[in-house]
């Protein structure tokens, strides 16, 4: 299930990275069904907070009609960045699972822990680590260029 959900983030990848933007896609999951999807939009809005997460996350909250994304599960084609994981985190979203490892992160976010509930927020890596990997690897090879 796991590979099913990001090869729909590689997709929502593929988007941005048709507009010039960052590839990054996000799936947010409920229930094994999908209930949000994104992609980086930050050139387009003009706007830092474009991020796929950030888009995925809103759309989550306004389909459900809660900030509370409780039992949901995020899929992302690279970690989030510190921003993004602070939503998650807020958000409690339980479970995290990225393609490819951020280089920039300047911070380590394996596990959060919400002292105000005790949620955790568990993240897996690694998933099609190769295809997320490629796309990003090729949209910043041409941008170099």
């Amino acid at each position: 299930m796991k590979e099913k959900y990001m090869k729909i983030a590689i997709k929502e990848a593929i988007k941005s990275f048709k507009k010039n933007e960052v590839p990054v896609g996000c799936v947010i999951v409920k229930n094994n069904k999908i209930i949000a999807k994104a992609h980086n939009l930050k050139e387009k809005k003009h706007s830092v907070i474009y991020h796929a997460e950030l888009i995925a996350i809103e759309k989550a909250s306004k389909k459900l009609k809660n900030w509370r994304l409780n039992d949901c599960e995020i899929y992302v084609t690279l970690q989030p960045c510190p921003m993004c994981s602070s939503a998650i985190k807020q958000a409690r979203i339980s479970k995290v699972y990225y393609g490819v490892e951020n280089k920039n992160n300047d911070i380590s976010n394996k596990i959060f822990v919400n002292k105000d509930n005790n949620a955790c927020v568990i993240i897996e890596e690694k998933i099609c680590e190769e295809e997320c990997k490629k796309i990003i690897t090729k949209f910043f090879k041409n941008k170099r260029k």
